[in-house]
Order: structure tokens, then sequence, then C-alpha cells
């Protein structure tokens, strides 16, 4: 928000006889300007926003200091036909790696709470997507929803690690294949599983995620080292 306030009041115009022809102008430079300063509150992404209307309203913060991002969010949960948690992503075509590290702030509620980098199909609740996710008892998955609308399938549509307490997670897509790797701290990444999935489209969301498994508890989560890269 300070860096939105800084950009505003830098291109602030001084109060001047405005013709309205160059009205229109001077506006849509404006809005441009507001885009490229929220564009760069948010590092290598480009938006925010709660999925699936969850109870408490999440948020994101960008510290472009030490490049780093902390999401609030809250939810039920990231499964069955429909999801809720806080997305902070941008569109890509075709081919990408993310990388992140990631932890969750706090001892917590819920085991289950998750932080995770995910890609979907669209912004409504029940889009297909791929998530790499990394749960509060430590518990590391790969997991999909198959098509649009379609229950999510306990142990049918994941893929877990042997061991658990990650600290940085990995999700490549080429074409259809998408592949996670994870790693403990001071630790190299390690290949966790791979899946075809044709379902989401070639233009889709991909970024980090919250979810605190319970729709009354807001959570708290540290993402670090973020590397996107768009092929």
């Amino acid at each position: 928000m300070a860096y939105m306030l800084k950009c505003i009041k830098l291109s602030y115009i001084q109060p001047m006889n405005i013709s309205m022809t160059r009205f229109p102008t001077i506006c849509l430079a404006f809005v441009l300007i507001l885009g490229a300063c929220r564009q760069n509150s948010l590092g290598v992404f480009e938006h925010f926003q709660d999925i699936g209307n969850p109870a408490l309203a999440g948020n994101t913060v960008y510290d472009s200091e030490k490049d780093s991002y902390t999401l609030s969010g809250s939810g039920y949960n990231i499964w069955f036909d429909r999801d809720e948690f806080h997305f902070l992503y941008k569109e890509v075509s075709g081919d990408f790696t993310l990388t992140s590290d990631m932890g969750l702030i706090g001892e917590g509620i819920d085991p289950h709470r998750k932080v995770g980098i995910m890609v979907r199909s669209s912004d409504a609740d029940d889009a297909a997507h791929m998530t790499a996710t990394i749960h509060g008892d430590g518990l590391t998955v790969l997991q999909w929803r198959r098509e649009d609308g379609m229950e999510m399938r306990d142990p049918e549509d994941e893929i877990f690690a042997e061991e658990g307490n990650y600290q940085t997670l990995k999700l490549e897509r080429k074409g259809n294949e998408y592949t996670m790797w994870a790693a403990k701290a001071g630790g190299d990444l390690q290949p966790i599983g791979s899946h075809m999935l044709e379902t989401i489209p070639e233009n889709a969301l991909v970024g980090l995620f919250i979810c605190s498994h319970n729709p009354a508890i807001l959570e708290q989560g540290k993402f670090s080292r973020v590397k996107l890269t768009e092929n």
C-alpha cells in the first residue's frame, strides 16, 4: 500500500486548465500508472484474491526489500468439488516453472492448513487445478482436480511424498505434464511425482496460495526466493 501511495503521489497532476479533448487521455495515463504500480507491488505476480468466497477475507503483502510475500487466508479446504483459499497469481501461457521457499506462520489450529503452488484453469471455485502443497503437519502432496466441477478423489487424485516437512516446492508444466519437486532446508530438490492433465488450458493462472482448512480461522504463510520462469 505504501508503494501504491508513493506511485500515486509521483503521478499527481497539478491543477491546470485541461481541455475536454485532453481529459480522456490524462485519465487513461493515470489508470496505466496505477496498473504499473500495482504490478510492481506484487513482484512477479499480477493479482491476488480470495477464491470461493471464504468467510474471512485474505490478503497479500509483498516486501520488495526482502523480495518476500506474506499471505493471509481462510477457507474450508481445497477439495471435493469446490475450493476456498487465498491466491496470489499471474496469468501465464504455455509452459512454466514456479519455485518458492514457504512455511506456515505460528502453530496454527488445523493440522491440514496448507500453503503451496497452484495452477488453475480459472478463478472459479470449482476450476480444474494442479497443486503442490505442504500441510501444517508436514504432509507434502501433489493434488489435482481432473475437470471443472468434478470432485477430487482420495487417493486417486494425489501423489504423496515419502517424507514431509519440506521447505521448498517447485511445480513445472511441460505441455500437459505437471511435475513436482521438493527440498528440505539446505537440501537439493527431489522429484515427488508427475501427472498428465489435459483440462487446464494453455492460458492459466499460476501462483502461491494459503488455506486455513477452517472457515473460522485466518492463517498466515511466508514465501521467499520465488522464481517464475515462463517458457
